[in-house]
């Protein structure tokens, strides 16, 4: 399994992913799922990947070559002449389908399901930066001031800080350390993802990025978020109040004459149903 995030901001993007492909008692699998296509002073695009393997890696490698038909008089369509990063996110669209119409059915008659899902943003020239999601039949949706972030894979665990803590308007490197304590959290819960990490932050307007770094178990700044984040929160859980039950004066009433929810129903006769 997999867990990528991408968020945009204001300021730039940020992104991230694990590299596992397969977790068991005997053998664990590392692959890269993110790549970077960057033409400095013209476009920086990068792309996450989840789902089948085989599949992504056909995908990003038709990608290099696939193209749309271009205007009369006009070159055909690529991710590195595209004007747009619409138009970079339907190429790549037309890359996904590419390879459902030539492996669909191999892969369906296989007991295969056609299965992945990206993330794919960037900037070219002076358009404004762009975020989009595509799917398995290489539709895409993209990121709003409403929705400034995407996930794929894993996605259930590392999405309450995010939801909390990203807006619009997060500087660049705050954003980078929550992307990592949501992938952080996601290494706590599940298994099927793990290190090393890839992460890219690009600043916007900037159209190349020298912030792109792989994180494994012996960077120190990952280490440092991984024991801070756990300590902390049980730091702030610890300063809570514990439940009142029995409607005492004194802390907060879960419980009790000062609270106005009522009980649950209990059932005394094995018989009895509730309605």
């Amino acid at each position: 399994m997999t867990y990528c995030v991408a968020v945009k901001l204001k300021a730039g993007l940020v992104f991230l992913s694990d590299s596992r492909t397969n977790a068991g008692l005997d053998q664990i699998s590392t692959f890269r799922k993110m790549i970077v296509y960057e033409k400095p002073g013209d476009r920086f695009m990068c792309l996450l990947s989840a789902g089948n393997l085989s599949i992504s890696q056909s995908v990003r490698e038709i990608l290099q070559v696939e193209q749309l038909p271009g205007d009369e008089d006009e070159a055909p369509v690529t991710i590195w002449n595209a004007r747009s990063m619409f138009d970079a996110a339907r190429v790549l669209g037309s890359a996904v389908r590419h390879v459902f119409e030539r492996d669909g059915d191999s892969l369906k008659r296989a007991g295969v399901d056609f299965n992945v899902s990206m993330i794919f943003g960037g900037q070219i020239g002076n358009e404004g930066m762009r975020l989009f999601q595509v799917y398995s039949a290489g539709n895409f949706i993209e990121a709003t001031p409403e929705t400034p972030f995407f996930q794929i894979g894993e996605s259930k665990y590392g999405k309450p800080v995010l939801d909390r803590v990203i807006t619009p308007d997060t500087p660049l490197d705050e954003a980078a350390k929550c992307v990592l304590v949501s992938m952080d959290s996601t290494l706590k819960s599940n298994l099927s993802v793990g290190l090393p990490l890839d992460m890219a932050v690009y600043e916007a307007g900037k159209l190349q990025s020298d912030r792109i770094t792989c994180i494994d178990e012996n960077n120190p700044y990952f280490r440092m978020v991984h024991s801070t984040w756990g300590q902390k929160l049980r730091e702030v859980f610890d300063s809570i109040e514990d439940p009142v039950w029995d409607g005492a004066p004194t802390g907060v009433p879960l419980m009790g004459c000062n609270t106005r929810s009522l009980p649950l129903k209990k059932i005394t006769n094995p018989k009895e149903k509730l309605i």
